[in-house]
């Protein structure tokens, strides 16, 4: 899968919680994000913290919460978990990690409980 058909499977299941994603989708879609993310943030800095980045940066943070948080339960789907892991974050200190190792798991091969 490529970044492209990451960011559009996203963007096309936009607050699709059903199903499974697979790595690759979360993943590219994460990379689009930080690069997003990362430009906004070089032309603030250029633009000597000119809010109009800014104010783009918040707008798209608006525009991908529902896809980003979807995305991470369909990939808790693909690992044959719920989507209430994504709460795990909130334990402090090991949470995140946690979270991190979840994601970088391997989906369960062949169809499970929530999808094929």
């Amino acid at each position: 899968m490529s970044i492209q058909e990451a960011v559009s499977s996203c963007f096309s299941n936009y607050a699709t919680f059903a199903g499974r994603a697979p790595r690759s989708e979360y993943w590219w879609f994460a990379l689009f994000c930080c690069i997003v993310i990362g430009v906004l943030l070089g032309l603030s800095a250029a633009m000597d913290g000119s809010s109009i980045p800014l104010i783009v940066l918040g707008l798209f943070g608006l525009a991908v919460i529902v896809p980003s948080i979807a995305v991470t339960v369909r990939r808790l789907h693909d690992t044959d978990r719920s989507g209430w892991w994504y709460f795990i974050q909130l334990v402090p200190a090991i949470g995140g990690i946690w979270f991190f190792v979840l994601m970088v798991l391997g989906g369960t091969p062949g169809p499970n409980r929530f999808g094929g």
